[in-house]
């Protein structure tokens, strides 16, 4: 081969492209090499920065590469200690259940069960759903409309995107589906047709094991719901004896401002699903918490070989420590809540058919013009900020940064985001004039 016929780097074929599996998704929209990460920032291997407001879908609370956890990881991984152990006992384990313990389950009044499935959260979900059949002897589970709760089968069952239960390839049973809050738009009483076939014998409804509840539906539109139908559904789900499961998943650890997400309704479910940010680092983790009573389990009745992930309880361990043992960071993450949602108000203000969703910084703007949030979300990425889209029509424009983000970056990925919606949805600009 001659000199002048040799490849190019820009000749050479992307391995991404010729080897990895067209169900890749977030690097199509995000079509960047990244390279290096650190709080709210990330750089492509071209050196390009980008605020992130996606924060891992969640699984990075505290930013990248915080170190706050990253020392306690280092030194753990260079000490020679275990990194596997199944569900073995460690030091590691030990002090993770009581930080847990101490710092989160007492000061909430909480009491439950902690239990180690497989590290994600699909796995704290099927777990669930398995316990409460176990318990309860029922097989019917209910959720709600557009919900979502993982892409395994039991997940999936109770998941109402209808894309992503096609992808289940058999019929996926033992759910029904009932409306989420303000899902007839406030024109038919909140339970009514849950209420009336609970309480008719003639229904042909079987009473179900275990209603599944996201407080605010990430992937389904950011709908968040209210705490009074909340408490409404907790309620009802004691009158009938039906076990309550709220999926924490993805607006657990701190995400609507407070621990756990039920924190403001004044609830207490009987099984809660944690993951993503519970490790505190990105790094794998998920508990299934439930009621005491409801340890009903045979040991290795429901195991799995990745329980065991010491870097990750290190890591859970001190970011728990830092954040969670005071008041401390909950009122500043308070503070960057109500900068965030300030801002919002502005920005929907002048958006012709705008309106905010969502809670705390699991937040977002929904758009009644379809392709609007899709384009905004393009804008951002040419502009430098990793914005994802939310909603069965990707009609919302999902902002989710670190919990840790200061002021400044804050107000840096707000200005894009301003930007592209001024950009996008020209009526906008006539109302700011009006």
């Amino acid at each position: 081969m001659t000199e002048s016929a040799k490849p190019t780097p820009t000749d050479k074929p992307d391995i991404f492209e010729t080897r990895e599996s067209a169900v890749r998704s977030y690097c199509r929209s995000w079509p960047a090499t990244f390279a290096r990460s650190q709080g709210a920032k990330q750089w492509d291997e071209d050196g390009n920065e980008y605020l992130d407001f996606f924060s891992g879908a969640g699984a990075l609370n505290y930013g990248h590469n915080n170190p706050v956890v990253m020392g306690p990881l280092i030194e753990y991984l260079q000490s020679g200690a275990v990194l596997h152990s199944m569900d073995m006992k460690t030091p590691a384990k030990r002090e993770f259940l009581q930080t847990f313990q101490d710092l989160i389950l007492k000061p909430r009044g909480l009491d439950y069960s902690v239990m180690f499935p497989g590290p994600t959260g699909t796995n704290t979900v099927e777990a669930a759903l398995k316990l409460a059949r176990k318990v309860t002897g029922r097989q019917h589970m209910l959720s709600f409309t557009n919900a979502f709760h993982g892409m395994t089968l039991g997940s999936l069952s109770v998941t109402g995107n209808s894309m992503k239960r096609e992808g289940a390839g058999i019929p996926l049973t033992n759910s029904s589906k009932i409306p989420y809050d303000d899902y007839f738009d406030g024109e038919v009483p909140d339970f009514l047709w849950l209420e009336k076939v609970l309480e008719d014998s003639g229904s042909g409804v079987d009473k179900p094991a275990a209603v599944i509840v996201e407080t605010v539906q990430g992937e389904g539109g950011l709908r968040a719901a209210r705490a009074e139908w909340l408490r409404a559904l907790s309620d009802l789900c004691k009158k009938h004896d039906i076990l309550l499961i709220v999926d924490d998943v993805q607006a657990g650890c701190g995400r609507t401002g407070s621990f756990f997400s039920f924190e403001e309704a004044g609830i207490e479910p009987d099984i809660v699903c944690l993951s993503k940010s519970i490790s505190g680092s990105g790094l794998p983790l998920a508990l299934t918490l439930f009621r005491p009573e409801l340890d009903v389990w045979e040991p290795g009745e429901h195991n799995g070989t990745f329980r065991g992930n010491n870097p990750a309880f290190v890591t859970a361990t001190a970011a728990i420590k830092t954040f969670w043992a005071d008041n401390e960071f909950q009122n500043q993450l308070a503070d960057t809540i109500a900068e965030l949602h300030q801002r919002l108000d502005t920005i929907v203000e002048k958006a012709e058919g705008a309106s905010i969703r969502g809670r705390g910084l699991l937040a977002g703007v929904c758009f009644e013009d379809l392709e609007v949030a899709e384009k905004v979300a393009a804008y951002a990425f040419e502009n430098g900020l990793l914005l994802e889209t939310s909603g069965a029509d990707d009609e919302v424009i999902k902002i989710m940064p670190p919990l840790t983000i200061d002021s400044r970056d804050l107000q840096a990925g707000l200005d894009i985001i301003e930007a592209g919606v001024a950009k996008f949805a020209p009526a906008a600009a006539k109302a700011a004039l009006a």
